[in-house]
């Protein structure tokens, strides 16, 4: 159990933490939360021994170890990736060194009698605690996690200060999930992930044998991996069972009790005011009013947080662009030696709301500079529609504020006249409150710049936006107004994010970038995770069940609807090995002998029937993956979006066909599990 004990925290003349006492179970997963300059990267500090307590202490079980990974700044270099991973196991790799070092000894004719003895004994010590250790597991852990974190196996020879910023801190996170911390500190894990990656680590840490405390601006990541949310506000800690969706209600629920409270105690503080007001100077009321005084000075105010406001806006109107927004053709892009794309098409249509997702590295940030226009194609062309308006926000876009302007200066210049009293209110919305608007942009931090930069753009005028990694760096609140802003924008948008909280609420197409093209999926992300699954599914399942199943990516043609069961299944039962395949025996008795054959045909009939319903199930599956692969044939024809009202029906269509195989696909497992249930139940000749 880790405690905090009477804790006080303070920075200046401001108190983060008074007289706080808390307690962590071992294996929990906390998250924290609260408003910016709260506390939480603090309290993490204090649990990591990093900073030091004005008051109180931190109680931690003795021999607990402690990971912490900070938000950015960690570098590594001198060695290779893997060298660099392995080295979590510190102490197994001592371990395993001392091993080979007895191997060697013990071969020494040299060695006398007893010390040989002695290296014997301590050999086989070592050997024990090592296996007991899971010492010979190293390399397939290591193997793991970095391919998981996205790594390739290529990457562990190179030296790890190859590696930027971003990838220096997936490095640093693989040391710690290696290493297996009694207690493992996170703040903002996911900064530096791809949507693959947070994926892989909600797993990892939902089964991470030891506790996490954790701070993340991403919701669906809170949600997949926290047990229990402890707010950090008005200097002390409030626990919410719960992950992160069931903080919100119950929080707010909290939240307006306690609005509720103070708005009686202050009625009831104002009664008693009025009286002792009013009666001060009666005499017959005298002890009356003494009573009363006493009474206020007792009375400790409740304290409310102050209320979030909550920005809406729209966005500045400007002319309704062409059906046809953008086309790329053809294209081309290389960069020395690396092609990232060969021959990449894409149409994008008014009102589309399109995500990129894919790996780091993938190509997606060169998609979306060909598509604004900064960076051309190396071959191939782009076609801009009619009276597109357009606004491209770059991954770097923080870095091109003008740093003498301040902060109202850079939102005011260029934003249109109706949009300028608008400014304060958005300013708001994104953590700039009072004096900090008149800041020059070359003191702000970089969370801070990149707020502003979202800000500039959602009071510029655009029917198309590009979105390359917009919520890095902003809470949730700023996030928030972003979300709403981009949910009623009217106009067509290109979105790149690795938020999946970001991705399910506005994006209604998905294209997958990698491997030197795209995949396009009319649908959401969830949709499309759906996709991926039940072709993974596929690829993993054994070569017979690929055969029957028929794979909905309409490699198999038609032919597969007419193509009888797999041979396994077709053979007679006389043929198949096994009890059910075992000739009536030779017993004494005419009578068993006749029941076991009755038993026998009533076997094999139960087995006929199930295969029947096996091979008609197989058959419609393969009808549904004809028709699916003609529906995308039509989708794939040339100019196929240029009509939306006629293409949306063919869409819809191609998605309710796609959920209609992955439920066949479903019955087909479970008949299959009966059928294997019904094989192993054949009749013996003892039955």
């Amino acid at each position: 159990m880790i405690q905090l004990a009477q804790v006080t925290k303070a920075f200046g003349g401001r108190t983060l933490l008074d007289n706080v006492s808390w307690q962590l179970g071992l294996r929990e997963r906390v998250g924290l939360c609260g408003p910016n300059g709260a506390g939480k990267t603090t309290l993490l500090k204090m649990l990591a021994g990093l900073e030091d307590l004005d008051a109180g202490t931190v109680i931690t079980p003795s021999g607990m170890t402690v990971g912490y990974l900070p938000q950015d700044g960690l570098v590594h270099g001198g060695h290779s990736l893997g060298d660099e991973a392995r080295s979590a196991f510190g102490p197994l790799l001592a371990l395993r060194d001392e091993i080979a070092a007895l191997e060697d000894r013990l071969g020494d004719p040299a060695v006398d009698e007893a010390e040989h003895e002695r290296m014997l004994i301590r050999y086989a010590e070592a050997q024990d605690r090592f296996r007991q250790q899971d010492g010979y597991a190293i390399d397939l852990k290591v193997a793991t996690v970095l391919r998981g974190l996205g790594f390739s196996d290529d990457d562990q020879a190179r030296q790890t200060d190859t590696f930027s910023g971003g990838w220096q801190m997936r490095i640093a996170l693989a040391k710690l999930l290696l290493s297996t911390p009694g207690l493992l500190l996170l703040d903002e894990p996911t900064n530096h992930l791809d949507l693959d990656a947070r994926n892989w680590l909600e797993e990892y840490l939902a089964t991470f044998p030891a506790a996490v405390v954790l701070v993340s601006h991403d919701r669906y990541f809170l949600d997949a991996v926290v047990t229990r949310i402890v707010e950090i506000n008005l200097r002390t800690l409030t626990e919410y069972t719960g992950n992160y969706s069931d903080y919100l209600r119950e929080s707010t629920a909290r939240l307006e009790r306690l609005r509720q409270m103070k708005r009686e105690q202050d009625e009831e503080v104002a009664r008693i005011k009025m009286f002792v007001d009013r009666f001060r100077y009666q005499a017959t009321k005298a002890a009356q009013v003494q009573s009363r005084i006493k009474l206020l000075e007792k009375v400790v105010p409740i304290e409310v947080p102050p209320e979030r406001k909550r920005v809406r806006f729209t966005f500045p109107t400007t002319a309704k662009s062409g059906r046809m927004v953008l086309e790329i053709k053809h294209a081309r892009k290389q960069y020395d030696d690396k092609v990232v794309f060969r021959d990449l098409s894409l149409h994008i249509e008014r009102g589309d709301r399109i995500a990129l997702i894919g790996p780091n590295g993938a190509g997606k940030s060169t998609l979306m500079r060909m598509l604004s226009g900064v960076e051309a194609p190396d071959a191939g062309t782009r076609e801009l529609g009619h009276q597109v308006v357009m606004q491209y926000f770059a991954q770097d876009e923080a870095t091109r504020l003008e740093p003498t302007k301040t902060i109202y200066e850079t939102l005011s210049d260029g934003s249109p006249v109706q949009m300028v009293p608008m400014i304060r209110n958005i300013l708001g919305g994104f953590l700039f409150e009072g004096d900090d608007i008149y800041k020059k942009c070359g003191v702000l931090s970089g969370g801070e710049r990149t707020r502003l930069a979202v800000a500039r753009m959602l009071l510029r005028p655009a029917n198309t936006l590009l979105l390359d990694e917009p919520t890095n760096h902003l809470d949730m609140d700023s996030k928030d107004v972003l979300l709403d802003a981009l949910e009623d924008f009217g106009g067509t948008l290109i979105l790149v994010s690795h938020d999946r909280y970001f991705i399910d609420r506005l994006a209604t197409k998905i294209v997958e970038v990698g491997h030197g093209g795209i995949l396009v999926y009319p649908g959401t992300y969830e949709e499309f995770r759906w996709s991926q699954a039940q072709a993974a599914a596929r690829a993993a399942a054994p070569p017979a069940a690929v055969a029957k199943a028929a794979p909905a990516s309409a490699a198999r043609p038609a032919q597969a609807a007419a193509k009888p069961a797999p041979q396994a299944q077709q053979r007679p039962a006389a043929a198949r090995p096994g009890p059910q395949t075992a000739p009536a025996p030779a017993v004494s008795s005419r009578d068993q002998r006749k029941q076991f054959e009755a038993e026998l045909r009533r076997h094999k009939r139960a087995v006929d029937v199930m295969r029947q319903k096996i091979a008609e199930l197989e058959a419609q599956i393969a009808r549904h993956e004809h028709d699916i692969k003609s529906v995308e044939a039509e989708m794939s024809a040339p100019g196929f979006y240029d009509d939306h009202a006629t293409s949306k029906p063919v869409i819809d269509r191609h998605q309710q066909m796609m959920w209609t195989v992955g439920d066949l696909m479903n019955r087909w497992e479970m008949l299959q599990q009966e059928m294997d249930t019904l094989q192993q139940q054949a009749p013996t000749p003892s039955t």
